[in-house]
């Protein structure tokens, strides 16, 4: 990791921004965004009575993957007639692979989410990890292949090498990388680890 330009990172977006995230310069993208609604949203679509009825927690993905700005407007039809063309198998596992990677063994829900989502063509980093990014702003990452491609270039993360097609592996260590240059910067960059890759992304824009 290239932590000097991480500081220059950090010292570019206070720069722009002193107030870090309450800076009103930043609240148009924060309201466009608005993660913290849709999180709560996440929270209440996904507890864990409603993994009762795959159904609806299939319905819910198809829901979340519309309503959300991080995804590709190319990919929100793509989900929806996914869903819709679902089987009850193929329903069951998806609602397994979303409730092992929110509650239970989530290299296992990785994996049985790629694989439902890749009979669709739709195995993309985006759709994997939406839900649990959302679930927990705080704790989890949102993948968005062109930044994360950006982020390791830029800043010279060691060890790792992207690959198009998600694994849980790739996952792990590019989030304790991130989770390591989070701990560099002031606190003022937020706690939302969609803010923080965002912040990367501002200081990349330079």
């Amino acid at each position: 990791m290239n932590t000097k330009k991480l500081k220059e990172a950090e010292d570019y977006f206070f720069e722009l921004y002193p107030k870090g995230v309450e800076d009103e310069n930043l609240l148009p993208i924060i309201k466009k965004h608005n993660t913290a609604k849709i999180g709560q949203t996440v929270q209440e679509m996904f507890v864990k009575d409603n993994f009762a009825t795959p159904k609806l927690i299939c319905e819910n993905f198809s829901k979340i993957v519309s309503k959300s700005t991080l995804v590709s407007i190319f990919e929100k039809p793509k989900v929806r007639d996914m869903v819709k063309r679902m089987s009850i198998e193929q329903e069951d596992m998806l609602s397994i692979g979303l409730y092992e990677l929110l509650y239970g063994n989530k290299s296992s829900g990785f994996d049985i989410l790629v694989n439902v989502l890749a009979h669709y063509g739709l195995a993309k980093w985006s759709l994997v990890t939406l839900i649990p990014y959302y679930y927990a702003r705080n704790k989890e990452f949102f993948i968005k292949p062109n930044t994360t491609k950006n982020i390791i270039k830029f800043f010279e993360l060691e060890g790792l090498v992207y690959k198009p097609r998600p694994s849980y592996e790739f996952y792990m260590q590019y989030k304790a990388q991130l989770e390591k240059m989070k701990s560099y910067i002031n606190s003022g960059v937020g706690d939302d680890n969609a803010g923080f890759t965002g912040f990367l992304m501002i200081a990349m824009e330079e």
